[in-house]
């Protein structure tokens, strides 16, 4: 299919021939009729995208200072390949649309196949031939609605719920400051709920259009406009002002704090300048808003990516509810947006659409792409440009070591994948992942044959040995128990699981497919605990490990505070947990976990925990959330009955006070991918089970988590005990929400790790 993308790193809007998006359980396919670009929005993405590192870093501090953090706590390399891997990738383009729906998510009520919807929301509803969109972001049209028109509903629903917000009705004054697409359809919305409207801009179409609408549009001019308000509200001035402008130039907020009454209200819409003087809100008694895009709902995981709507009677107006109203007005005729169109483009001169938004050459208001009725088939392969040759070549080439890649995060590209091709991974066939843009993109980038359709066409490829897994943490087990079912060999990223029972599916396809399975709890392969292992081989006695973690805070909406994901326990402690088991020689028998604060103890992100290994050694995991400045992320200390060891965030490690090894900081990524080569290749495959009996210590420690006693670690013997004193303990379990049927990863999704 085709999609408008603009390339991160800079460069002009394209398009670019991807794979179809594939969706989950809480989401719709679309087959694109007409999407609408939102231009005061997707200029600024652009003209950002295409400005220098030094404009972005002064637009982003936010992001300049995760790089900075990054580079403290991982290596500066580490941090340049992460931004390098990110100014590679296409981002893509709208967030408004209609079409009919070709799929429906399991999960999704309301809507089938056949219907015509309207579609929201940035990184789904895109400039492409098909969509992958939430439910709850689709809303079904009605007849008397064209999917031209519909293709307004999301963009509406931003003017909608600013007028919401302003808790205007029949008879009130409102004002919009800022006449383009939504400052059009703010002044509509707010005259189909009987309000009288005025409007302020500068230029000359969008006044005109307004005033064949009804409105009272004025152009600005500084006290004469604020005087033909306060004639036009009887002396008060508005009872709201919506601010819809956009761009740095002016400060339309307080202006807009003289064309308000008192104690009248100002909502935000538009993306402006805020340079606030207190004495105009304080004298007039000004309530200001700020209006977060479609309605509730928005950028809340739960609505938009789970499908859990808002009870009515406690929300009544969500973003999807939004879009209905709209199409609703619409349908009645009490709305109109069919006159706000001045340009179209065919989707596939998306890029002479975006030349006309930011060189402004012509007026415009709304600009509509429009996709051809006969669309291709969602199913199939996308070959890169490369891809016919480099099949060809690959198919003649040796069995066994054939890369299919699901997931096309910044991990993969950045990490991952340079250490397959260090290792000697040299046969790269197809990459898959929940958006076909990434994928595509991804395959070009990094030289594969092609992009799949689907993970299920990935998995049942024959050109492909080996199935590389680096997609969102509650998809692992599913992917490799179907990989390994096929065969094939696995790669997976950890964690493995994130319960027994999709461990033990795990293991028993591993069994019965004939393929080998890595974990990437890559750290027992760093130069570090190598060396350490190696010094320490005969030592006398069980060890004791103290192994911290300064893992640092993560935003709020980071996915280790999503329960479907494993939190940081299972997401990134298990890294610790193998380490020790690594370093010890001994696998887990039982495991003691607290967590410390109050609250889901899954996702605490302060925690601590025990373990007893089989051979008597002990090991305590400190990890906490905290990052000082003068502090590595992690330091582990081991005692043995006549050694010191200390691993200082794997650039160095001291035996007895003496450095015995010292280098850039290595986790032991590339090693443990030349491990698994040779295992793919039929080298000793030993250490499966190792990582599986890890992998079993970590539910442990979830399970531990919400007792705080000991547990033992099933499948594990434990040291000293009959045989009738683990008998009957019930397997740990961690239950998590949003487990999903299918083979399907969400639009957006990437490798968290």
């Amino acid at each position: 299919m085709r999609q408008a993308v603009q390339p991160v790193g800079g460069g002009e809007v394209r398009v670019v021939d991807v794979p179809c998006p594939f969706i989950g359980p809480t989401e719709v396919l679309v087959r694109t009729t007409a999407t609408i670009v939102s231009a005061g929005t997707e200029r600024a993405v652009t003209k950002l995208a295409q400005a220098g590192l030094l404009a972005k870093a002064r637009a982003r501090p936010d992001l300049v200072r995760r790089v900075a953090e990054k580079a403290r706590a991982d290596g500066v390399m580490d941090a340049v390949r992460s931004v390098r891997s990110r100014l590679a990738t296409d981002m893509p383009l709208g967030y408004s649309g209609a079409g009919q729906v070709v799929e429906v998510g399991l999960a999704v009520d309301g809507i089938r196949p056949g219907d015509l919807v309207a579609t929201g929301g940035g990184g789904w509803a895109n400039h492409a031939e098909f969509q992958a969109v939430p439910g709850l972001l689709c809303a079904r049209v009605p007849d008397e609605v064209h999917a031209a028109d519909a293709a307004f509903a999301t963009i509406a629903s931003i003017a909608l719920h600013g007028l919401r917000l302003a808790e205007v009705g029949p008879g009130s004054k409102v004002v919009v400051v800022g006449l383009g697409l939504v400052g059009q359809l703010a002044a509509r919305l707010a005259m189909a709920s009987g309000c009288d409207v005025a409007g302020v801009d500068l230029a000359d179409l969008p006044l005109s259009v307004a005033t064949a609408t009804g409105v009272l549009a004025l152009r600005e001019s500084g006290e004469a406009t604020t005087a033909a308000i306060r004639e036009w509200s009887r002396g008060r001035g508005a009872d709201a002002v919506l601010v819809c402008a956009a761009g740095s130039a002016g400060e339309p907020v307080m202006r807009a704090t003289g064309f308000a009454r008192d104690r009248g209200q100002i909502v935000v819409v538009g993306d402006v300048p805020l340079s606030l003087d207190r004495g105009p809100f304080y004298e007039k008694e000004l309530s200001l808003h700020f209006a977060r895009s479609y309605g509730p709902g928005r950028y809340e995981r739960g609505y938009e990516e789970w499908g859990v709507d808002y009870p009515a009677g406690q929300v009544r107006w969500t973003e999807g509810r939004n879009q209905e109203a709209v199409l609703d007005l619409l349908a009645a005729g009490r709305f109109q947006v069919s006159d706000l169109v001045t340009h179209t483009f065919p989707i596939a001169q998306a890029g002479a659409a975006y030349d006309l938004v930011a060189s402004r050459r012509e007026p415009y208001l709304a600009i509509r792409f429009d996709y051809p009725p006969s669309q291709p088939d969602p199913a199939g392969r996308l070959p890169s440009a490369r891809g016919a040759t480099a099949r060809r070549e690959v198919a003649h080439g040796r069995r066994g070591d054939r890369v299919g890649w699901i997931g096309a995060g910044n991990f993969s590209g950045s990490v991952l994948l340079p250490a397959f091709r260090a290792a000697g991974f040299d046969q790269f066939i197809s990459v898959a992942s929940a958006s076909g843009r990434s994928a595509g993109a991804f395959a070009e980038r990094h030289g594969f044959a092609g992009a799949a359709a689907s993970v299920d066409e990935l998995l049942d490829d024959d050109d492909v040995d080996v199935v590389v897994i680096a997609t969102p943490h509650s998809t692992h087990a599913r992917l490799a128990a179907a990989a390994l079912a096929r065969g094939r060999h696995v790669w997976c990223e950890k964690p493995l699981a994130l319960d027994l029972a999709e461990l033990e599916t795990v293991e028993q396809a591993a069994a019965a497919g004939g393929g080998v399975l890595m974990v990437g709890l890559n750290r027992r392969y760093s130069p570090a605990v190598v060396e350490a292992r190696r010094r320490v081989a005969e030592r006398d006695g069980p060890m004791s490990i103290v192994y911290r973690v300064a893992a640092g805070p993560v935003p709020t909406d980071h996915w280790y505070s999503d329960r479907a994901e494993g939190g940081r326990l299972l997401g990134e402690v298990c890294h610790f947990v193998d380490t020790c088991a690594a370093l010890a020689d001994s696998r887990v028998e039982a495991v003691t976990a607290l967590p410390g604060r109050v609250g889901e103890a899954l996702l605490a992100d302060e925690l601590a925990v025990t373990l007893r290994h089989v051979n008597g050694t002990l090991s305590t995991i400190a990890y906490s959330s905290a990052r000082p400045r003068s502090c590595r992320k992690e330091a582990l200390e081991a005692l043995t009955g006549r050694h010191h060891l200390r691993i200082d965030d794997f650039r160095e490690l001291l035996i007895d006070g003496d450095s015995v090894w010292k280098g850039a900081q290595d986790k032991g990524h590339r090693a443990a991918v030349r491990a698994f080569l040779r295992m793919c290749r039929g080298g000793p495959a030993d250490v499966t089970a190792d990582l599986i009996a890890s992998s079993r210590a970590v539910l442990a420690a979830a399970a531990a988590l919400g007792t705080g006693g000991t547990v033992p670690v099933p499948g594990v013997p434990v040291a000293g005990a009959e045989p009738a004193d683990i008998v009957g303990v019930p397997a740990p379990r961690v239950d998590v929400p949003g487990a999903r049927p299918t083979f399907a990863l969400r639009p957006g999704d990437t490798d968290p790790a």
